[in-house]
């Protein structure tokens, strides 16, 4: 029987005229592939070949079939895409052309050029949603016959599989290809857990399908004396998510309760709400464990009532309830909506991409990241981790990775809510800016047309790489120049660690190849990811380190210089190299110890100590500024300004001065006011020992009832 043969058993749903065109794209390929052999052994057409049985399996229209039938032509053999389309058409070859790798472009790495071939995927999956299709048939075929390649490779291909390719079928909603993706990952990466756990579900299986057939007589009657007509069956559990829940809840396979589930599959909306009433009649629901995925599906289009009960036995049970249709969405996802029908397009493909909130996001990732590499990393962080849903004051329902906060949640809503955010409240109630989110959070964020706009501390307390870059895009467009002094200040400052001037480190001849390193165009792009913390100084001066050594023929850094002496002043801060000079904290910063400061030698004022990340420093002349650390001085204060913004309320200023007081600080100064919007501003000038102490008073009044945000003043 021909490789063919098989395929075409499962083509009936096809037209004839479209049964011909599968065919001859089938005898197009097997000539090309002919005399290629896969590492079974078995000829290369049978790969090819079975990925188009997948999506026949899912009733992909012919178009899908004859690019699955040609997906690796291009990248294996002599035809070029050109020849696909003359021979194919246009819509042929543009699938082919989304998941053909970009084997002929050279890259700097193989991390690097597996990142681009990624992004190259996705961003044709958002222009028509049956390359991701294809794709993932691929991945399927390929993952079934990972036995024939080395240990290394079946773990680097099983990790890329978890990492990639299961998350995206889950996205689409495609669970008959997740679950197999995911079972057979887990057995090349813990084969001893997978065959345990198979073990252990055989030993009890004839208990479990008792019990199981118990219920479903029990159900079954009950539907029949009300007389709703439903398909009532067991569902069994697939290995990997026993695995799972083992692992992160830390339970033993006999505590893996919804290995016992049942699943009511009805005609209409209407009989699955009656299904429910049925089921927590005959047996006692179980608190929180109800989910109505039908009021509010999933954001794969996934559609189902669920709820746990306490079973005949006294054991945890699961019930699924749906209709017919959202069985199928179930398990095909999107693909069920892209099933075989006369005259569809890529213009339809992309409209049914559209549906697919997940792929809406890969265009803004697209935009937002500096590199492929960044891009990946962004999808897996943000996309295809774990998720919480949470509701906008006006009830609609926003996505968000697990141990996302309220920063994450206001840039996801909007840009320019983002970057105006005072605070925000869960719940009705104010909370910081780092408060986890979880499903069913009501959150409201706080803005102010007044605001200063994002500080450097939200690129730590944001959680999804998505408000991290609109951050960092805020500071590349807002704080450019600021950002560059910043950088160039962090650079040098790094540079005279190792003993090299600014001119010696950053020669015009090692520009080249660090830019290409970092991928940024200009030295002054380098500086401002430096500024803002997309790249650290010890990453960035450790690569022209390497060039002025190798220059150098060295092979170990160049001595530092010896330490100049210093001499402490009263202001209790050391001075490198000057003595007897006047030394003065500067006010626009108001430096404590545990700041990491720096001298700047004024004309006619002595020094002026700054803390390093002052935005005025960066400003300043670098040859004139001098080192300088802080002279241990325990009963030394230092005067520092802070900002509280909070919700106007009787008595929030008395509060707030109990707190400081609380904390044993002498308070010196403190104006408020409130605007129109019943925002307090208070600002409050302490007597501070250092950054601990500092630290601790900030700690305290964001403990005060309705305070969500307390800052360090900075004057510009």
């Amino acid at each position: 029987m021909s490789p063919f043969e098989s395929l075409a058993a499962k083509l009936g749903y096809l037209s004839e005229a479209d049964r011909a065109r599968v065919r001859e794209a089938y005898g197009f390929a097997a000539r090309h592939h002919d005399g290629q052999y896969r590492i079974s052994g078995d000829p290369y057409i049978t790969h090819p070949v079975a990925v188009a049985e997948i999506l026949a399996e899912l009733r992909m229209d012919a178009t899908v079939l004859i690019a699955a039938l040609l997906h690796d032509i291009v990248e294996d053999t002599a035809v070029t895409l050109e020849d696909v389309r003359a021979a194919f058409g246009d819509e042929v070859a543009s699938l082919v052309d989304g998941v053909t790798k970009l084997r002929r472009i050279q890259f700097q790495s193989k991390e690097e050029q597996q990142a681009e071939n990624y992004r190259k995927m996705l961003l044709a999956m958002a222009r028509d949603i049956r390359v991701i299709l294809i794709k993932l048939a691929d991945r399927l075929h390929n993952m079934r016959t990972l036995k024939f390649r080395s240990e290394e490779d079946q773990r680097r291909i099983a990790e890329e599989t978890l990492d990639i390719y299961a998350p995206i079928a889950h996205r689409l909603g495609i669970s008959k290809i997740k679950w197999e993706l995911e079972d057979i990952a887990l057995r090349f990466l813990n084969p001893q857990q997978y065959y345990r756990i198979v073990h252990l579900m055989k030993k009890k299986r004839a208990e479990r399908e008792a019990y199981i057939n118990k219920v479903i007589e029990t159900l079954r009657a009950k539907l029949d004396e009300m007389g709703l007509r439903a398909e009532v069956t067991g569902r069994p559990k697939h290995i990997y998510s026993i695995y799972r829940k083992m692992r992160d809840q830390h339970k033993s396979f006999d505590e893996i309760y919804d290995l016992l589930a049942v699943r009511v599959i009805v005609d209409s909306v209407r009989d699955c709400y009656s299904v429910l009433g049925i089921v927590h009649t005959l047996w006692k629901p179980m608190p929180g464990r109800f989910k109505d995925y039908i009021a509010m599906p999933k954001a794969n289009l996934y559609q189902s009532l669920h709820t746990t009960v306490i079973g005949p036995e006294g054991e945890p049970l699961e019930v699924q309830i749906r209709t017919r249709e959202m069985h199928y969405t179930a398990e095909y996802g999107i693909a069920a909506h892209w099933a075989y029908k006369e005259g569809k397009s890529a213009k339809n493909a992309a409209e049914e991409a559209k549906r697919i909130r997940f792929i809406r996001q890969l265009l803004e990732y697209q935009q937002d990241a500096s590199s492929a590499k960044e891009f990946v990393e962004s999808l897996k962080m943000d996309l295809f981790s774990d998720v919480v849903f949470v509701f906008t004051p006006k009830g609609d329902v926003i996505e968000l990775p697990a141990g996302a906060v309220p920063l994450d949640f206001a840039y996801r809503i909007h840009t320019e809510i983002g970057n105006r955010t005072v605070g925000a409240k869960v719940n009705g109630k104010i909370v910081p800016l780092d408060h986890p989110l979880k499903t069913g959070d009501i959150v409201e964020i706080l803005t102010s047309k007044h605001s200063y706009g994002p500080s450097l501390d939200w690129l730590k307390i944001a959680k999804t790489q998505h408000a991290r870059n609109k951050i960092r895009a805020w500071f590349k467009k807002e704080r450019r120049e600021e950002m560059i002094l910043r950088g160039r200040e962090l650079l040098e400052q790094e540079a005279r660690r190792h003993g090299l001037s600014p001119k010696e480190a950053f020669k015009d001849a090692y520009l080249k190849d660090v830019l290409g390193r970092f991928n940024v165009q200009s030295f002054d792009e380098l500086l401002v990811a430096v500024g803002f913390g997309a790249l650290s100084p010890g990453q960035v001066m450790g690569r022209f380190l390497e060039l002025y050594r190798k220059e150098h023929a060295e092979a170990t850094p160049p001595p530092a210089p010896a330490p100049l002496k210093t001499r402490s002043t009263r202001q209790g801060v050391r001075v490198a190299g000057m003595d007897n000079v006047l030394v003065r904290l500067s006010r626009c910063c108001s430096p404590v110890p545990g700041d990491a400061i720096v001298g700047f030698i004024t004309r006619g004022r002595g020094v002026s100590i700054h803390r390093t990340d002052c935005p005025n420093v960066a400003r300043e002349d670098p040859a004139r500024l001098v080192p300088a650390e802080w002279a241990p001085d325990p009963e030394a204060t230092f005067p520092v300004e802070i900002e509280v913004l909070a919700m106007d309320r009787q008595g929030l200023l008395n509060d707030v001065l109990q707190a400081v007081n609380e904390t044993k600080t002498n308070l010196t100064k403190v104006t408020g006011r409130a605007d129109r919007n019943r925002l307090a501003r208070i600002t409050m000038t302490l007597a501070i020992r250092n950054l601990e102490h500092l630290q601790r008073v900030v700690e305290r009044i964001k403990r005060v009832q309705d305070v969500h945000s307390v800052r360090r003043v900075l004057e510009p």
